[in-house]
């Protein structure tokens, strides 16, 4: 697949098949997606691959708690909540999802059901969790060379016919995660992707999210025009 379809071909995928992924293939992805640059060559990722029952009993844990109530353990910082423009593009995907899914504003029971996909990792067959060397903790070039290799490993996985959906609600409650994936206590959990072969009658995975304009985000200097 030609670079520039892969880029502009990949979308977040969150309705799957339930056919299994081989370990091959996903190791062959990795394998690419390490070739990410990061700060110094550090390379402080690690890649936690998960099928299985293993997986269903992090889907099982993180429903659960969900639904009891439990208040979020994430291990990274999430900030502030979004507010202006940045709250504008949330809510504009969010509405672009809900729509393509037939999801009306007012029907909680169907909403609701679409945050408890993100905890099941959207149902996918295969999970991915990046994690960090727990030692380089307080570091700002961490999480943005954990961003390098997410970027890549999503768009290799994209030209090999796989889906993913990088996300933050499969790592909410990461007592679970940690317990059922094995994640040693030296790594830090930064994020997790789902993983898995595109269902294509799944009406959401045709939504292409918006993007700024290059003029609004780029800002040339120096030259002459």
């Amino acid at each position: 697949m030609d670079f520039d379809d892969v880029i502009l071909g990949r979308r977040s995928i969150r309705g799957y098949k339930p056919d299994p992924v081989p370990r091959a293939l996903i190791e062959e992805i990795i394998g690419l997606a390490m070739r990410a640059p990061s700060s110094m060559n550090t390379q402080p990722w690690h890649f936690y691959v998960i099928t299985g029952e293993p997986l269903d009993r992090i889907r099982a844990g993180n429903t659960e708690r969900m639904i009891a109530g439990v208040p979020q353990s994430r291990e990274f910082r999430t900030g502030q909540p979004f507010a202006g423009a940045h709250r504008d593009r949330q809510i504009g995907v969010a509405k672009q999802l809900f729509a393509a899914m037939g999801i009306a504003r007012d029907d909680q029971e169907r909403r609701q059901d679409w945050v408890l996909r993100g905890f099941r990792q959207f149902d996918a067959p295969v999970c991915v969790i990046i994690t960090y060397d727990k030692v380089l903790d307080g570091s700002d070039d961490t999480p943005f060379d954990c961003g390098a290799v997410a970027t890549a490993l999503v768009n290799a996985a994209w030209s090999r016919g796989l889906g993913t959906v990088i996300n933050s609600q499969g790592i909410m409650q990461s007592p679970v995660v940690r317990e059922h994936a094995g994640i040693a206590d030296d790594q830090v959990i930064m994020k997790s992707i789902a993983l898995g072969w595109p269902d294509a009658h799944f009406p959401a995975n045709a939504v292409v999210s918006e993007r700024k304009r290059v003029d609004e985000a780029a800002i040339f200097v120096g030259f002459g025009d």
